[in-house]
Formats: C-alpha cells, sequence, structure tokens
C-alpha cells in the first residue's frame, strides 16, 4: 500500500541521517523499497497522470520537514538535514507528523500566515492496519480547523486549491528571495507590465532617490509610474521614511504615480501613510507573491481539472 505522506516524514529524514546531499527521486525509491511498493503501485499516477503519487506524497513530506527548519534545499532538487533534524532522530522518535512538526517555530508561522488551510491532508493519520480516522490537530490557538466530515466535495475541492496556492505563493516568496537585487528589480517592472500598466524598463540609475524601474503607461511616455523594488529578508519591514525618500524622489522627477514593492512586509507607520499630491501603492512580499501567480511570472500551470455539472436545458423536451 502506498504510504500517506505524513507516513513518508520519519523514513525520508532519515534518509539524511547521514549527512549527505540527497535528491528527492533517490529518497523516493529508497522508500519505495522500504515499503515494500510493487512495480504497479511505484508507477501509479495521480489521478492528472503528470506524477506518480508516491513521488508526490515524498514531495510533499519533504515540503513540511522543510518548513519545520529539518530540511534544507542546497541547490534545486538536492537537500540535506539540518542541525534540528538531526536531533530529532536522536530521539529515536516513533513517527514523524505535522502535530510533531508544530513543535517548531518556524512551522507555526508558516502554516498561520498561510491563505486557507496550509495543511488539509492534517484531517487524517493513517493507523498501523491501513485504516483512516479522523484526528483534531492544534498548531496553536490561532490554527485553523476544518472539519471534513461536514464539508461538501466542491467545498473540499476549494479548500484544497487555496491550501496549494498558499503553499506556492511561500515558494514563489522564497525563490525571489534567492535572487540578484537586480534579478528582482528586472521581475516587477515584468510584473506591472504583465498587469497591463504599459511598457517598462529598469533605470539602473544610481543617485535617483531608489527609483528602480519606470512604466511609460502611454507610448508618448506623457503618464509615468516610477518604481522602487526592496528585496528585503522577511522581518526587515519598510517603514515610513522608507516611503518618504520615495515620494521626495518622485517629486524631483515630477511624477505623481508610485509603487514601492517589498519582499518583507510594511510597518503599520508606513500602511497609515499616504501621500497628498502622490498615487501610491504599496504591495508587501504576501502581495507580490500572489500576483506573481495570477499573471504568470515565474510560475506555470501544472494541471488543470474541469468540474462538469447537470446541463439542465439539455434535457428539457
Amino acid at each position: 500500500m502506498i504510504p500517506k505522506y505524513q507516513e513518508c516524514m520519519l523514513p525520508l529524514l532519515q534518509c539524511f541521517n547521514d549527512r549527505q546531499i540527497h535528491s528527492l527521486k533517490e529518497c523516493t525509491e529508497v522508500l519505495s523499497n522500504k515499503f515494500n511498493l510493487s512495480a504497479d503501485e511505484k508507477a501509479e499516477l495521480l489521478p492528472s497522470g503528470n506524477q506518480p503519487i508516491m513521488y508526490n506524497r515524498v514531495g510533499w513530506a519533504k515540503f513540511y520537514l522543510e518548513k519545520a527548519g529539518l530540511l534544507k534545499g542546497v541547490t534545486r532538487g538536492k537537500y540535506v538535514i539540518t542541525e534540528d533534524g538531526l536531533r530529532l532522530l536522536s530521539k529515536n522518535p516513533q513517527f514523524i507528523n505535522n502535530e510533531t512538526l508544530s513543535a517548531y517555530k518556524q512551522f507555526r508561522y508558516f502554516i498561520n500566515n498561510s491563505d486557507g488551510n496550509a495543511d488539509g491532508a492534517m484531517r487524517s493519520i493513517s493507523t498501523s492496519d491501513g485504516t483512516e480516522k479522523n484526528k483534531e490537530t492544534k498548531l496553536n490557538n490561532n490554527a485553523k480547523q476544518i472539519n471534513y466530515n461536514e464539508q461538501t466535495p466542491e467545498e473540499i475541492l476549494d479548500t484544497t486549491f487555496k491550501q496549494l496556492q498558499a503553499n506556492l505563493a511561500n515558494e514563489v516568496l522564497e525563490k525571489v528571495l534567492e535572487q540578484s537585487p537586480q534579478f528582482f528589480e528586472k521581475l516587477v517592472v515584468e510584473l506591472l507590465v504583465k498587469m497591463g500598466y504599459g511598457t517598462g524598463k529598469i533605470t539602473g540609475r544610481t543617485g535617483d532617490g531608489g527609483i528602480d524601474g519606470i512604466i511609460d503607461e502611454d507610448r508618448l511616455g506623457l503618464d509615468v509610474i516610477h518604481i522602487q523594488a526592496k528585496r528585503w529578508q522577511i522581518g526587515n519591514n519598510v517603514g515610513r521614511r522608507e516611503l518618504q525618500h520615495f515620494v521626495g524622489a518622485l517629486d524631483g522627477e515630477h511624477c505623481k504615480k508610485g509603487v514601492f514593492i517589498t519582499t518583507s512586509s510594511f510597518t503599520r507607520e508606513a500602511l497609515e501613510y499616504n501621500p497628498v499630491n502622490v498615487k501610491l501603492a504599496k504591495i508587501d512580499g504576501k502581495k507580490l507573491a500572489n500576483l506573481m501567480i495570477a499573471y504568470n511570472v515565474g510560475v506555470s500551470t501544472n494541471v488543470r481539472y474541469e468540474i462538469k455539472k447537470i446541463d439542465t436545458d439539455y434535457f428539457e423536451e
């Protein structure tokens, strides 16, 4: 029987106990053999037909172990165990699941800052005989709980979609933070162009008061949006002073529209700051990631499902 993704967590972490770098594909093969999967089970695909079920479940196990800080990526598709991961294995745990991971601050932060339920599959824990039972799991008092027994199939699908979107948004933001400031400037200009604001360019200038890009809303450049892009780590929030400096730079360019984009967040004072003579849009990391997903910047469609219903007009005589 193909194991549930939470059942994969402990053996997956154990794959890295040698402190070496391993790929997800390599670990999937190890776990497939550990769980004595048949050739048919190894080859069994998701309903979408685009990925083996076992590889998908090992991937989700890796994703949550990484969010808890027990694994970390070193290169694309390659991972290594962390000191926290080694410490957990040294305690010889009998299992690792999402409740185990909730002991880690970064995992709780991830769950509580995701749109929708960051882990819809937490509703079911496999027992030793392969049956499933419902189990309420509280990460903390703020964690969102969903009773799947009371949901319709459409509601479950919607919840799962939101979960996948939230997880993707987190991954997108992490990837953006790995890039150079120059890449980030190019990215934000491309995003605004895809959003339909006009043609854009990176200024590449120094001493410009922080103007990183320009969008011409019309072909003659009579209506212009100036952009400032701050690729700051999460927690290093943009304050009111940074916005005021940007507005000052806009005034120097005789520009009345500006977009301030950051990978972090804005302080309360910055959010409350609304200059009188300038239209100022503020985009934080969470909104940035969601806009990138919505306008297909840095992401691509993996699979598309069609939900069909009865055409009542067809059956009317």
